[in-house]
């Protein structure tokens, strides 16, 4: 194990972003049916989770000018200091569990050690939970779901020191922290170049092509024109309009998640209305956003756009299993201003398959390598992502977890959800976890803006189901034959409508009305 390695530049801009109205945290936690052992788990990360060097490394400060923060091993790393075991109080449900999930996202970690922290929760109901939170410097949410999968396993006997566990150490490759302010951008662009196939949203779709992106970009890498055009564009965005969901933070924050959703609901939603399975996803939660507004804060939503700052994932699959941060940042606007249900999925659509052919990921991921240098003035860095929070309303992410269910230190895990840290002062995060066939929304926002995110999630149950009466109602007119293979009318666009038509109608539903 090295003494000291230091952070990437990446790494060094998230942990430099680190405030106390706005924690650089992922939190998460895994549900189960059956209590989970202390002592088990515990077993469990001793052979697995500290393999990886981060992992019993501490975050120091250089007294050196211009010198970066380093990864140095802890000589006094214990792991009991990581590890909590804590009972709910009384009943024992989602309501005092959310309650907690809160308390630990309003809660800093503690950086005189190894910034994570696990928490076994008992009286659960008839099980248990166990939260896990790390700071955003050690690793982001694709690289945090990998860790997980290397702590699981396909069985519940399955032994929890295997002994592939008994192998070397996981090492973070070492980074190079002399770059020049144009090395970082390009980079970025080369990084974009290697990732085979297309580059995974941190989420179930594909929104980015790598070599359409380098086909864009590689200008940019070579005399940084459209990389600049691309800044310029971000940094003259106008603001986002003023909602309840944007204001000064506070330390408070609070959790809530949804119920697991059938992921085959979402995949007949898509396959019949047309779309992703990312669009119908936020396009429910962009109509769960306007139902909030309308219902609870008596808001005007009419032509609302509010933009969602959405990750893209710019790790090579060979690379999955490394710690640290390669994601971009893409801004997609979420047509909250529209009541019509299928007409929002359209238009998200739309708007997400743009994002396609921009370098914008590729360019934040520049960014992000520009502000974690020695050189940049900590005020530099504050003011750029003060204007970068004022184009966004929210963080909207989507991880893929497995399809499968996994055992942890030997029971099942029942649903897992997560929360991301909202960067650039934004008080409103929305996550989306796919595990074992069905999906979980979660919602994170600060208690002074936001003070009723169970709400939220009751809107999209809302908007969810809306959706779902559209596919039910597609159904029915498929069962009585139409009078014409596909709808008469003519787009806006001027293009023949490829939908089909009701039953008995020429036209279909969005042009009947």
């Amino acid at each position: 194990m090295p003494s000291s390695t230091p952070l990437s530049l990446v790494d060094t801009a998230w942990y430099q972003m680190e405030d106390p109205t706005n924690l650089m945290m992922v939190t998460s936690v895994m549900l189960f049916r059956e209590r989970v052992e202390f002592e088990k788990l515990k077993q469990l990360l001793a052979a697995r989770l500290l393999k990886y060097d981060r992992f019993t490394m501490k975050v120091v400060e250089s007294n050196r000018p211009l010198a970066h923060p380093q990864w140095e091993r802890d000589s006094k790393f214990n792991l009991n200091a990581h590890v909590q075991h804590i009972a709910l109080p009384a009943p024992g449900g989602q309501a005092e569990l959310q309650a907690f999930a809160s308390t630990q996202m309003s809660t800093p970690l503690d950086f005189s050690k190894s910034p994570w922290q696990i928490t076994l929760v008992d009286n659960f109901g008839e099980g248990s939970a166990v939260f896990v939170r790390f700071h955003h410097c050690m690793a982001d949410g694709m690289a945090g779901v990998q860790v997980l999968f290397d702590l699981s396993d396909f069985t519940a006997d399955a032994p929890l020191v295997r002994a592939s566990d008994q192998m070397a150490e996981k090492k973070e490759k070492p980074e190079k922290t002399g770059w020049n302010p144009f090395s970082t951008l390009s980079n970025a662009l080369n990084l974009g170049r290697k990732v085979a196939g297309a580059v995974i949203h941190e989420g179930m779709e594909a929104i980015f092509n790598p070599s359409q992106a380098w086909e864009k970009a590689q200008t940019a890498a070579s005399r940084a024109t459209e990389g600049a055009i691309t800044t310029a564009q971000l940094l003259l965005l106008p603001p986002d309009p003023p909602t309840p969901f944007k204001g000064a933070l506070g330390v408070q924050k609070l959790a809530a998640w949804s119920r697991p959703l059938p992921l085959e609901d979402v995949r007949q939603i898509s396959q019949v209305l047309g779309g992703k399975i990312n669009d119908v996803l936020l396009s429910a939660m962009a109509g769960a956003l306007r139902r909030y507004l309308v219902q609870h804060r008596a808001f005007e939503v009419e032509g609302l756009n509010v933009r969602a700052a959405v990750p893209v994932n710019l790790r090579s699959p060979e690379r999955a299993s490394e710690l640290g941060n390669e994601f971009g940042l893409v801004l997609l606007p979420l047509p909250v201003g529209e009541l019509d249900p299928l007409e929002r999925m359209k238009e998200l659509k739309r708007r997400m398959d743009a994002i396609k052919d921009s370098p914008e990921a590729l360019i934040t991921f520049g960014i992000l390598g520009i502000l974690g240098m020695a050189t940049t003035p900590a005020q530099v860095a504050e003011q750029f992502m003060n204007i970068m929070g004022s184009k966004a309303t929210a963080v909207a992410t989507n991880v893929p977890g497995p399809r499968f269910p996994l055992y942890f230190a030997g029971k099942q895990v029942d649903n897992i959800m997560f929360w991301v840290p909202q960067s650039g002062r934004l008080g409103l995060g929305i996550s989306i976890f796919s595990y074992n066939g069905q999906v979980t929304l979660g919602v994170g926002t600060d208690a002074g803006l936001i003070p009723d995110p169970d709400h939220i999630i009751e809107a999209f149950y809302e908007e969810f189901e809306s959706l779902l009466e559209l596919v039910r109602q597609a159904e029915v007119y498929e069962e009585v034959p139409a009078t014409a293979d596909h709808c008469h009318a003519t787009t806006k666009a001027g293009t023949p409508c490829k939908n089909k038509p009701l039953a008995g109608s020429t036209y279909c539903r969005v042009h009947s009305q």
